[in-house]
């Protein structure tokens, strides 16, 4: 357990807590020793201990990159959050048009999804349900333009049509192949096939808990 915080050292991390809510980003020490009246060696003093308590973690001495901690020494959650746009509707049934416009945003945890410029798709029809990926789900894929044998892919055929299956590379073909007993594989030549992405993760809305 972390040892607490006096009423000042409290003061402080609220203060730190608004600032990054409010401005997305921790002030220097002379705006936040101006806004608490206080001396700015009393910022950097306090800083310091609440570091040394583990309610922070600073990028270095004098960085004003600081990480709020949550009671297990992790960085916050509200800081850890990040916004993947939702780009148009792909189907795990038969392909559809590749739409390019964004649907919104989709907020994920940044430690579990770390990588950058991810997207996702919302998924329409069943074809990959073996692989637990559902009607109206919403799958979270990394930009890739290269996929290895049994990953798990967004795929452009064509130049028009996007679609999620598993791929495997034959030598003289590109298969798609479903995960539904119901759908067969599809075999594509080369030039055919435009990796997209490869699916990371996958978000459940409520509309697809009772599938």
């Amino acid at each position: 357990m972390r040892e607490p915080l006096t009423l000042k050292q409290q003061q402080m991390l609220d203060y730190m807590k608004l600032k990054l809510e409010t401005d997305g980003m921790f002030p220097s020490l002379r705006t936040a020793a101006a806004d608490l009246d206080i001396s700015h060696a009393a910022v950097a003093q306090t800083l310091k201990v609440l570091e040394e308590k583990a309610y922070i973690k600073r990028e270095g001495r004098y960085s004003r990159r600081i990480h709020l901690l949550d009671h297990l020494g992790d960085t916050d959650l509200p800081q850890r959050q990040k916004r993947v746009p939702v780009i148009g509707n792909i189907t795990a049934g038969l392909p559809m048009y590749a739409q390019q416009e964004w649907e919104g945003f989709l907020v994920v945890d940044a430690k579990i999804y770390p990588d950058r410029n991810l997207f996702a798709l919302k998924i329409q029809g069943n074809s990959m349900k073996d692989a637990g990926i559902l009607d109206q789900d919403l799958a979270i894929c990394t930009p890739r333009q290269y996929a290895d044998n049994r990953e798990i892919i967004v795929a452009l055929i064509n130049q028009e049509e996007a679609t999620v299956k598993r791929f495997f590379l034959h030598r003289d073909s590109i298969e798609l192949r479903p995960e539904n007993p119901a759908f067969n594989p599809v075999f594509y030549s080369f030039d055919q096939v435009l990796v997209q992405g490869k699916v990371i993760g996958i978000v459940r809305g409520p509309e697809g808990m009772n599938a």
